[in-house]
């Protein structure tokens, strides 16, 4: 299977055949070249034919898409600091209810 996919800037993608997961961040027409940043916030980068001949599928933001971005603050991710406070199942802490 190769890539059908255009790359997209700000697109999340999985390179099915590595299990890897990784965003497009800039498309540089002038090089001919793709970068990429990767869910564990490695830089990577791609020529157009690799990235063709690649296994690389659309997906949606993985839950925890900000671990690549450590320098981002709560507001930046759009949450107020009620929504920040919950869990991953999207319940408040026990804490949260204690006096």
């Amino acid at each position: 299977m190769t890539t059908i996919t255009d790359p997209a800037i700000d697109q999340w993608y999985k390179d099915v055949e590595n299990n890897l997961f990784f965003k497009v961040v800039a498309i540089e027409e002038s090089d001919d070249s793709i970068e990429v940043q990767y869910h564990n916030g490695d830089i990577g980068e791609f020529d157009k034919n690799s990235w063709y001949n690649s296994t690389f599928d659309f997906i949606e933001a993985p839950d925890d898409w900000s671990a690549p971005f450590d320098d981002l603050e709560p507001d930046d991710l759009g949450y107020s600091t009620s929504e920040t406070r919950r869990n991953v199942n999207g319940e408040m802490p026990l804490e949260e209810f204690k006096d």
